[in-house]
């Protein structure tokens, strides 16, 4: 999570985004900047409300901070999970998917509460989910759309930024039978209604 206080931004860290790349580069021009633990570095919406939200109101007499956030497509998000679990340092452990398809995770993703912990990767709907008090991202970008995004961030922060690529897991084709797909797009509608309702 990354606080732009005198631009009045709060960048929401939304886990296989590519966030790892803004953190890096925006970093030096932020006002706070939480890295560590993965618990507050990745603050869901919900989280943000509870303990962030309230401290900024009290604390520092503020309540006009808004917030951005970036979604990824959802069987491309799951793809980039699969393929960061994959890595040889998690070989061997509960939550690798070195010995398990990308069709399978996918069916192991869908079982709900129930599932392995190496297809226990979150939901970007609930991550982005709308409070109950009215709060909701107020700036809301598709990974796919990086021009968008950048431009926006160029725009509200003054700044000229480059990307670099980080934390990105190596490419490989993956695909997913068309009843897993349909299964998927059943499953996990709100994943991808959010996503196509985004412009």
């Amino acid at each position: 999570m990354l606080v732009f206080w005198t631009k009045k931004l709060v960048f929401l860290s939304v886990p296989k985004t590519g966030t790892t790349a803004i953190e890096e580069t925006l970093s030096p021009y932020a006002d706070m900047v939480i890295s560590h633990p993965p618990e507050l570095k990745h603050a869901p919406l919900y989280r943000y409300n509870r303990f962030f939200r309230p401290m900024f109101e009290r604390a520092c007499k503020t309540d006009d901070m808004e917030t951005m956030a970036v979604m990824r497509e959802p069987v491309s998000w799951l793809a980039s999970w699969y393929r960061y679990r994959r890595r040889d340092d998690l070989r061997g452990l509960p939550n690798s998917t070195a010995d398990v398809s990308f069709e399978d995770f996918v069916q192991e993703y869908m079982k709900g509460e129930k599932k392995a912990s190496f297809a226990n990767v979150g939901s970007q709907a609930r991550f982005l989910e709308p409070r109950k008090n009215g709060l909701k991202v107020d700036h809301l970008f598709r990974y796919e759309d990086q021009p968008k995004l950048l431009n926006f961030l160029e725009t509200r922060l003054d700044l000229k930024i480059d990307l670099p690529r980080r934390n990105s897991s190596p490419d490989m084709p993956l695909s997913l039978s068309p009843d897993t797909r349909t299964k998927l797009l059943r499953k996990c509608a709100e994943e991808f209604e959010l996503y196509e309702n985004l412009t």
